[in-house]
C-alpha cells in the first residue's frame, strides 16, 4: 500500500510543476473546454447532462470531456433520464437497450450482473466506476445499484491504451451522482414478488464552495425462484469544496451491505432446460433447488476516494482520482450441478469466505495547444491499480455424481428440503495479488473538419499467486490510432484500429507443483469503421460501425474430470460484426432507443476443448432492441406517459462443438407513468407476455433461464 501511494504522490508531484511551468501572466482562469460543432457554431462545455434519452459527450472515451461525434470508437451512454424510464433494479436490467451488449446472460441472479460486449464477457475485467478500475475475479466481485448512478458509459472494442488491462470487447464506467446543485427526492417501490425498496436522494449547496449529495437505499423481499429472499441496504456520502471556478475537490464514498437467500435460474441441464430430458421433464423456471437450511451469502462492501481537478490560467489542467475499495463475502448454497435424471436433480454444495482489497490512482495533466495548423488536445497519464484477492472454498460433488460427493440431489415435482447439513469444511486461504502501473499519452489533433486521435500506453504488470510463491512479471504496450471527419450537417465518418491486453490473476490449476503456472496475459485487437450522425434539425445520435475483433490466450476449462479446476489457451476466437445504434428526442414527446448487433463469432485457432472454425458458446448471431416512449405535453391528460420495448435475442450454441443450439426469443416490455406538480408512478413491466426462454449456456450442463414476467409499480416525490 505504502508503494502505491508513493507511486500516486510522485507522479502528481511530477505532473504539477509541468502545469505550473505552461502558465501565462494572465489573471483570468477558465473551466477546461472541449469543442461541439454543429451547423458551424462552437459551443464550450464540459461532459453535459443526458437530455432525454441522447447523451452528446463522455469521459470515458478518451479521458477527457469529448463529444460523442469526436471518439474513433462506438459509445453509448445509458442516462438518468432512460434508467427512470425503464425503472432497472440491477445494472444488466438497465443495458438491456444498449446496441452491442448482452445482459443477463446467465439467466436470473440476484448477486451478480452478468455482461458481454461484442461476444466477450466484461463482468470481470471490463467494468470501471468513475474512470477508475473496478478489476474482480471469481467471486470477489463489486456490486452497484443503479439508484446511485447518474449514466452507465458503454465503450466498446479494446481500450488498453486508456486504461490498461481490460476486457477486449469493451467496457463499462459507471459514473456517480455527484454534488454541486440542491436535491430532495424520494422513491420507492415493489415488484411482483413482493421485493420492496425505499430510497432517497438528498443534497445542496452550502457556503464557501461546499456541498454534498447523500444517497440511500434500503431493499428486501422476494426474487424469481421460490423460498427466495434478500435484505439490502446501501448508503453514498459525497461532498464538494469548489473554492473557485478552477479548482474542484471531491470525496466520493459508499458503504452497503446485503443478506440473501440466494435465487438462480442458471445452472441448469440443457436437456432440462432448453428442452425436455428422456422422461419428458423441464425444471420450472421459477423452482428453488437451494436449501434454506444451509444458504448464506453475506456481503460487506465499502470504498472511498476523491476527485482532484485545478486548471492553470491557460487551460492546462492537472487531476488525481484515487479510490480504496474492499469487499468480505460469506457463501454457502446448493446449486444445479447439471443433471436431471427423469425428476431428479443433481446437485453440489459450494462455499466460499472471499476478502477483497483494491487501491487505484489516475494522474493526468492535459492541456491545449497549436503547432500550425494543428490543434492538440493532449493528455498525459500515470496510474496505478492494485488487486488482491483471498478466499478459503468448499465443494462437495453431488451424491451421485460421476466425482465422489455428498450432497442430496432434489426432485422437482416434489421437493424435500432440510437435511443434516454440517458447516462447510473450508480449505486454507489463497491469496492472490495484482498490480499494474501505466504511462499513457493521447494526442487528439484537429485541421479544420479533419480529426486524429493518437494513443501509445506501456504497462507494468506483476502478479503473484502468494500460497504457491508463483509470480510473474510483464511489459505490455497498448495502443489506438483513429481517423474521423466532421461534415457541417452533423455526419463524422470515421476508422480506427486499437489494441488491449488482460493479466489474468488465475494460474493454470495443475497439482503438479513444476507444472503450475500464471497464464499467459489475453491480447486483443479491434479494427472499426463507422459513421457518426448528430443532425442538426432535431435532437439525436445515429451511430453505424463494422468492426473485427480478435482475442488471444483465451483461458477455458481443460477436460479433467481428475481436476476441474485445470484450465489452458483455448487458442484465438475472432468476431466479425456490424452494429447499429438510435437515441433520439424528437417533438411532441416521443423518445426513441433502438439497437441492432450482428457477430460472426469464430474460433480460429483450436485448444483442447474447441475445435477452430466452430463458434464459441454464448454468442448470439444476432440481437436487437427498440424503445418507444411518448408523453403527452398538452390538454387534460398532461403529465401522462408510456413506453413499449422490443428485445430481440439470436440463437446461440451451448456446446464447443456446436451440435446444441439455444433457440432465439422476442421479448416484449412496457410502461405507463403519471406526473403532477412534484409527484409521480409508475408501473413497469419486464417480459409483458411471460416469455420463457433460455438466456444461454455456458454448456450443456450449465444453462440459464431469462427473467420472467416481472411487475414493478413505484411512486416517488421531490420539492
Amino acid at each position: 500500500m505504502r508503494l502505491a501511494l508513493a507511486c500516486g504522490t510522485a507522479a502528481i508531484a511530477l505532473l504539477a510543476p509541468m502545469g505550473a511551468f505552461a502558465q501565462d501572466s494572465g489573471d483570468a482562469t477558465r473551466l477546461e473546454e472541449i469543442r461541439v460543432e454543429q451547423g458551424g457554431e462552437t459551443a464550450k462545455t464540459g461532459v453535459e447532462p443526458v437530455k432525454g434519452v441522447v447523451a452528446k459527450s463522455t469521459r470515458s472515451g478518451s479521458k477527457s470531456a469529448t463529444a460523442l461525434t469526436e471518439i474513433p470508437q462506438s459509445v453509448t451512454v445509458v442516462g438518468r433520464e432512460q434508467m427512470e424510464m425503464q425503472s432497472p433494479q440491477k445494472i444488466d436490467e438497465a443495458l438491456r437497450y444498449a446496441p452491442g451488449v448482452n445482459p443477463s446472460t446467465y439467466g436470473t441472479d440476484s448477486d451478480t450482473d452478468w455482461v458481454f460486449i461484442r461476444g466477450f464477457q466484461a463482468d470481470q475485467s471490463g467494468v470501471f466506476l468513475d474512470g477508475l478500475s473496478f478489476y474482480q475475479t471469481g467471486f470477489g466481485t463489486f456490486l452497484m445499484d443503479p439508484f446511485f448512478l447518474e449514466r452507465i458509459e458503454v465503450v466498446k472494442g479494446p481500450s488498453s491504451a486508456l486504461y490498461g488491462g481490460g476486457n477486449p470487447g469493451g467496457f463499462l464506467n459507471y459514473v456517480s451522482k455527484r454534488p454541486g446543485e440542491r436535491h430532495r427526492y424520494i422513491e420507492t417501490g415493489v415488484n411482483s414478488f413482493g421485493n420492496g425498496y425505499l430510497a432517497a436522494d438528498i443534497g445542496d449547496e452550502l457556503q464557501d464552495g461546499f456541498s454534498y449529495r447523500l444517497n440511500g437505499k434500503v431493499s428486501g423481499g422476494g426474487w424469481e425462484t421460490d423460498h427466495s429472499k434478500d435484505l439490502r441496504g446501501a448508503i453514498a456520502p459525497s461532498f464538494k469544496w469548489q473554492p473557485d471556478d478552477a479548482t474542484s475537490f471531491t470525496v466520493l464514498g459508499s458503504l452497503s451491505r446485503t443478506d440473501l437467500v440466494h435465487t438462480s435460474t442458471g445452472f441448469l441441464p440443457y436437456e432440462g432446460a432448453v428442452v425436455p430430458n428422456a422422461a419428458g421433464y423441464k425444471v420450472p423456471r421459477d423452482f428453488f433447488y437451494g436449501d434454506k437450511d444451509v444458504e448464506q451469502y453475506d456481503r460487506t462492501q465499502a470504498m472511498i476516494g476523491y476527485e482532484f481537478s485545478h486548471t492553470f490560467d491557460n487551460d492546462w489542467t492537472v487531476r488525481q482520482n484515487l479510490r480504496y475499495g474492499t469487499v468480505s463475502l460469506q457463501e454457502d448454497g446448493l446449486y444445479s450441478n447439471g443433471v436431471l435424471t427423469g425428476t431428479t436433480l443433481q446437485r453440489y454444495r459450494w462455499a466460499h469466505d472471499t476478502n477483497v482489497n483494491t487501491f487505484t490512482v489516475d494522474n493526468q495533466l492535459e492541456g491545449t495547444f497549436e503547432t500550425g495548423a494543428l490543434e492538440h488536445t493532449l493528455l498525459l497519464g500515470a496510474d496505478y491499480r492494485w488487486y488482491r484477492h483471498g478466499a478459503s472454498t468448499f465443494f462437495d460433488a453431488s451424491a451421485d455424481a460421476a466425482w465422489p460427493g455428498t450432497t442430496p440431489s432434489i426432485d422437482i415435482l416434489n421437493p424435500v428440503y432440510g437435511g443434516a447439513f454440517g458447516p462447510p469444511a473450508l480449505g486454507p486461504e489463497s491469496k492472490t495479488t495484482l498490480s499494474q502501473f501505466g504511462l499513457y499519452a493521447q494526442d487528439q489533433i484537429r485541421l479544420g473538419g479533419w480529426l486524429a486521435t493518437l494513443n501509445g500506453r506501456y504497462d507494468f504488470v506483476s502478479r503473484k499467486l502468494d500460497t504457491a510463491n508463483i509470480k510473474r512479471s510483464d511489459g505490455e504496450f497498448s495502443g489506438r490510432a483513429g481517423i474521423a471527419y466532421e461534415f457541417a450537417n452533423g455526419l463524422t465518418p470515421y476508422l480506427s484500429y486499437s489494441t488491449s491486453f488482460n493479466p489474468s490473476p488465475s494460474d493454470n490449476g495443475a497439482t503438479v507443483p513444476s507444472q503450475r503456472a500464471l497464464m499467459d496475459s489475453e491480447t486483443g485487437q479491434q479494427w472499426e469503421a463507422g459513421v457518426k450522425y448528430a443532425p442538426t434539425w432535431f435532437d439525436g445520435l445515429f451511430t453505424a460501425a463494422v468492426f473485427d475483433l480478435t482475442k488471444q490466450n483465451v483461458a477455458v476449462a481443460a477436460p479433467d474430470l481428475a481436476n476441474p479446476w485445470l484450465k489452458a489457451a483455448l487458442g484465438e476466437v475472432n468476431i466479425k460484426g456490424i452494429e447499429f445504434g438510435a437515441q433520439a428526442n424528437l417533438d411532441n414527446g416521443f423518445k426513441i432507443i433502438g439497437g441492432l448487433t450482428y457477430l460472426d463469432a469464430e474460433v480460429t485457432e483450436g485448444g483442447p476443448t474447441a475445435a477452430a472454425g466452430t463458434t464459441p458458446v454464448q454468442i448470439p448471431d444476432l440481437t436487437a432492441s427498440l424503445w418507444l416512449d411518448y408523453a403527452v405535453e398538452a390538454g387534460s391528460l398532461e403529465g401522462l406517459s408510456g413506453g413499449v420495448g422490443v428485445r430481440y435475442l439470436g440463437e446461440t450454441f451451448a456446446d464447443t462443438a456446436n451440435k446444441f443450439v439455444v433457440p432465439d426469443a422476442t421479448v416484449v416490455d412496457a410502461a405507463i407513468r403519471y406526473k403532477k406538480d412534484n409527484w409521480s408512478v409508475a408501473l413497469n413491466v419486464s417480459n409483458l407476455f411471460n416469455k420463457e426462454y433460455v438466456a444461454s449456456c455456458q454448456s450443456v450442463t450449465s444453462c440459464g433461464y431469462g427473467a420472467g414476467r416481472t411487475f414493478m409499480l413505484k411512486a416517488s416525490t421531490s420539492w
